[in-house]
């Protein structure tokens, strides 16, 4: 859905940056800026700073930082629209009506159906389990040392032994059974016709981000079987893409996830004071699980059950957590099977130091492979490095892979150079790569130079943003097409426009971007400073190098795009040229 321009400003002007942020963030202020403990990593000092000039924030620890838009976008996980559609709502402001095609539109008002029908279904399910008829079922969350509170903040409920009690309780609301089915929770059989999905079960609601109940797992009371049942797949729950207590997970403020098994091990560990800990949902753990993951946390600790099936999960995972560029390290239960069994006989103190002694995800694969080697024969440690080095050839870094390449020769106590040529050879034997040639050039110099040009580009944007006066001097030597990054060029040619109309607002250049990685990266580009200048002379000079080194880069990127037969092009890149001697003797006067 596109909204005008006009629209996404008025949104953004009617909701105060400091007013919005001060609901999630004890801000305090500190001369004409806000500063408050960052809500996007874990911190001890206030590092993230709000404007309300600029009505812009900046994380200077984690480099978070954009407009009202991206605040909410970051912190409740919504896209562009659902935020402009949670900030028009908070100020009053309507929206222009969605335009839909039929289909569309119809999808749309059947998933807020089935949304609004396992709502009521929840709320269902919690009052059986108050009623007499739920005793057996809340005697048995009591017994696992729930408490009320608990109770009622994971919305756990209980469907009773009449096997049709929900079907008719929502019929009698007014709802079809067609679409009580396509919510997932009724059967058909020829034998019984119409009949709950769940029933004699302890109930576990399942939430999406946004606290919105999707779908539902249910824990059978007494020997039935399943002992687990979650609700299929349908148009809002998708098991592969959703966690089990992600939705208070992620606002826990923790840099790390603890992924558990079942839910109750959630709930064990968030009533123990754990609130970083999520579950998968009744399947194994997916690519899917790892990409909504890293929206969050780029670190993971598996808390799997210490058996043997809970020890091939957490094989399964790590590699998986990998590809999604996540570390993850491995909690052991021992002598316990769970993370609820463990707390419950040791308490969270002693969860704590397991967490502190958790072991690197893949040194643990290696623990567990060198299990079927006999390692004190020299056949069976051999056998047992060739197998480690085909494990060591999937690290593609070089500096990382190395790292472990000392780590694993250290704790098995080999010899690391051996190992090396090991690996090497074994990457070449695999086809993964060739024999080792010397390189043309030092490795990674290219990118180095870069990210050099990327920095001083965002220098300018800062600077032309600080300072009319500075503007007015880089737009004498600098244009938009000077840089060479999209977003950079994007950036630039906005802010010549604010100054050719008078109005120059940072804030309201994010608008122009629709995603989060956007916004972080329009956002950054704000507050990039001269580090170690300590003059002002020597900061007017390390100026003019950066207008010097954007527009030099500017003329060879122009350079190595040109059309050789473009005669007029290859005569102004030449003009050009001449013209850095000009900046080369340029006075710049910051003061």
């Amino acid at each position: 859905m596109f909204y005008s321009e006009d629209i996404v400003e008025e949104v953004r002007m009617k909701n105060d940056i400091v007013d919005v942020i001060s609901g999630y963030v004890r801000l305090q202020k500190k001369g004409s800026s806000y500063f408050g403990l960052c809500p996007f990593h874990n911190e001890k000092s206030p590092s993230f700073s709000v404007s309300r000039s600029k009505q812009m924030y900046y994380c200077f620890g984690c480099g978070a930082g954009g407009n009202v838009f991206t605040f909410i976008m970051e912190y409740e996980n919504f896209t562009f629209v659902e935020a402009l559609k949670f900030l028009a709502d908070r100020v009053g402001v309507e929206l222009p009506e969605v335009e839909y095609s039929k289909e569309a539109k119809e999808k749309a008002d059947l998933k807020s159906l089935l949304l609004e029908i396992n709502k009521i279904a929840a709320q269902y399910f919690y009052v059986q389990l108050k009623s007499e008829r739920g005793r057996v079922a809340e005697n048995y969350l009591k017994q696992r040392g729930l408490t009320d509170e608990l109770i009622q903040s994971f919305g756990l409920g209980y469907s009773n032994k009449y096997s049709d009690d929900l079907f008719v309780f929502l019929k009698n609301r007014g709802y079809k059974e067609e679409v009580i089915r396509q919510a997932g929770l009724i059967n058909t059989s020829e034998k019984s016709g119409v009949y709950d999905k769940f029933w004699n079960r302890v109930m576990f609601p399942i939430m999406d981000v946004n606290n919105k109940v999707i779908g539902f797992g249910g824990r059978v009371m007494g020997d039935g079987k399943p002992k687990y049942l979650n609700s299929p797949e349908t148009l809002i729950f998708d098991k592969s893409r959703n966690l089990y207590g992600l939705n208070r997970a992620r606002t826990s403020r923790k840099p790390y996830f603890l992924l558990c098994e079942g839910y109750m091990d959630v709930i064990a560990l968030h009533q123990a004071g754990f609130t970083n800990a999520v579950a998968s949902l009744g399947t194994a753990f997916t690519s899917g699980h790892a990409s909504l993951i890293k929206r969050y946390v780029q670190e993971v600790y598996l808390t799997y059950d210490s058996d043997e099936a809970g020890t091939k999960a957490a094989l399964r995972a790590v590699p998986i957590l990998k590809e999604a560029g996540i570390s993850a390290r491995v909690i052991r239960m021992d002598p316990y099977k769970d993370p609820d069994e463990f707390i419950k006989n040791l308490g969270a103190e002693a969860f704590e130091k397991r967490i502190n002694e958790a072991r690197n995800g893949f040194m643990f694969s290696l623990e567990i492979l060198s299990q079927n080697f006999n390692m004190e024969s020299p056949e069976g440690k051999t056998a047992f490095f060739n197998e480690a080095a085909k494990k060591l050839i999937e690290f593609e870094d070089e500096l990382e892979r190395n790292n472990y390449i000392e780590a694993v020769a250290r704790t098995y106590k080999a010899n690391e150079e051996s190992l090396k040529k090991l690996v090497a050879k074994t990457a070449v034997m695999q086809g993964l790569a060739k024999p080792v040639e010397k390189p043309k050039a030092p490795p990674g110099s290219q990118k180095q130079q870069e990210n050099g040009i990327n920095r001083s580009q965002k220098l300018l944007v800062t600077w032309m943003l600080d300072s009319p006066k500075l503007f007015n001097i880089i737009k004498d030597y600098i244009t938009p097409e000077d840089f060479t990054e999209s977003l950079y060029r994007k950036v630039a040619s906005l802010i010549y426009e604010q100054y050719e109309s008078g109005e120059v607002n940072p804030a309201k250049i994010i608008n122009h971007f629709t995603t989060e990685e956007e916004h972080r990266q329009a956002a950054s580009l704000f507050h990039e400073k001269i580090k170690h200048k300590s003059t002002i002379k020597e900061q007017e000079e390390a100026m003019k190098e950066t207008i010097l080194r954007v527009k030099s880069n500017s003329i060879d990127f122009q350079t190595r795009n040109l059309d050789p037969t473009d005669m007029v092009g290859l005569q102004k890149l030449m003009n050009a040229k001449r013209g850095l001697e000009d900046i080369k003797k340029l006075h710049i006067s910051i003061e």
